[in-house]
């Protein structure tokens, strides 16, 4: 039985048992059952209704043999595949391989020490297939004043503006400003993180602590229920790599400058690892601008030699939160049968928490040794030990 094609227009309504090779008008078209019994349910309405309308115009049995053979549909449903979303799983499959890693450069010089070590890192990790990420903080003109110009929109409290919280709720609603959002992209996609600088007032400089403070926001880089080894960022590698104006020997314990692990302290396990980063021990180049040309060269190649091994080292040495009451009633502190473990122990437990007895030695520059509990024996993550002897 041939399948009868109704064709209706608005205001005529013809019924044609052998359409026409002539065009016909924009019409609305229905299906008898057998036309539709023929699989025709089982095609796309695009593909659909171009068969049909080649069914209605021609009337061959080879159109519709076309359009609801098994071979038909295949053919139709072939030539509607679209590339685009295998092209797509190819590069989300080769991004996915590639390691990412993001270098926060803080230094006004291009002719620098500083630009040198830098370069350095690009071009060995981009040789290891590592994306390179640099955030030149000066070239970008970074603001490092923290201010409500942060937060795009209306403020949650006008009245007393709080930075934390006006930008968490920020970071909820997307609504943190542009250069804001473009430092957090970067932190999500790296794997490691570099922060290169000259170290000012046993700190980092003006600029790079501003980024700290606008880009680690709360919500995005902690919170109070993710924080130090249970912290967001707990699956990413961090470190510092930054000059001194001193010598390593004044950087001592009974140096004029004091403990070089204590000035560390606050930036590595108040900083990076409270939002949860891995911390490599720091790369620090004692005085360059006070070493001979080959000194500099033999610092430069040690770093390279270190960068080439980097991500199997074993990171910092902190306290776990597992050792403390995380609770308000608690304090916060170690739990007593902690403290009653320590007591027999010659060091306190980090740099931090020493429990009134001596630091243990290099806790914030050294990765703790072999026989401590390293899973790499003989290696000590680097620290300025490796060029001493030459400044």
């Amino acid at each position: 039985m041939k399948p009868i094609v109704s064709l209706t227009s608005r205001h005529t309504q013809t019924r044609a048992r052998t359409p026409t090779r002539t065009r016909a008008p924009a019409h609305t078209l229905s299906l008898s059952p057998p036309f539709q019994s023929n699989g025709a349910s089982r095609c796309d309405s695009g593909h659909l209704s171009s068969c049909l309308v080649q069914r209605c115009l021609w009337g061959t049995r080879a159109a519709y043999r076309r359009c609801f053979s098994r071979r038909g549909r295949a053919a139709l449903y072939k030539s509607r595949r679209d590339a685009r979303p295998r092209r797509r799983r190819v590069r989300r499959t080769r991004t996915m391989a590639q390691k990412t890693a993001l270098i926060v450069y803080a230094h006004q010089s291009p002719g620098s020490f500083n630009a040198a070590v830098r370069d350095i890192v690009t071009l060995e990790l981009a040789a290891q297939g590592f994306r390179v990420l640099v955030s030149d903080l000066y070239a970008l003109n970074f603001r490092a004043n923290s201010t409500q110009d942060d937060v795009i929109g209306d403020l949650r409290n006008p009245t007393l503006f709080q930075y934390g919280e006006e930008t968490m709720y920020a970071w909820m609603e997307g609504r943190l400003s542009d250069d804001i959002q473009a430092e957090q992209r970067k932190v999500e996609e790296a794997e490691l993180i570099i922060f290169q600088f000259p170290l000012y007032w046993f700190s980092v400089p003006a600029i790079m602590k501003g980024w700290m403070d606008r880009v680690l926001t709360q919500g995005f880089a902690f919170s109070l229920e993710k924080m130090y080894n249970n912290g967001i960022f707990k699956d990413k590698k961090a470190m510092l790599s930054f000059t001194t104006g001193a010598t390593q020997t004044m950087f001592q314990p009974d140096g004029i400058n004091g403990d070089i692990n204590i000035a560390l302290w606050p930036l590595q396990n108040g900083t990076l690892h409270f939002c949860g980063f891995q911390v490599l021990a720091p790369q620090i180049f004692w005085g360059p601008a006070h070493c001979p040309a080959a000194v500099r060269t033999m610092m430069l190649d040690s770093w390279r030699a270190r960068l080439k091994g980097l991500l199997a080292e074993k990171p910092l040495t902190f306290a776990p939160c597992e050792l403390f009451d995380l609770s308000f009633q608690g304090g916060f502190v170690l739990w007593p049968k902690v403290r009653e473990e320590r007591e027999s122990q010659p060091y306190g437990i980090t740099t931090g928490h020493h429990l009134g007895k001596p630091l243990p030695p290099d806790n914030q520059i050294r990765a703790r040794p072999a026989e401590e509990g390293s899973d790499q024996p003989g290696r000590s993550s680097y620290n300025c030990s490796h060029v001493d002897a030459n400044v």
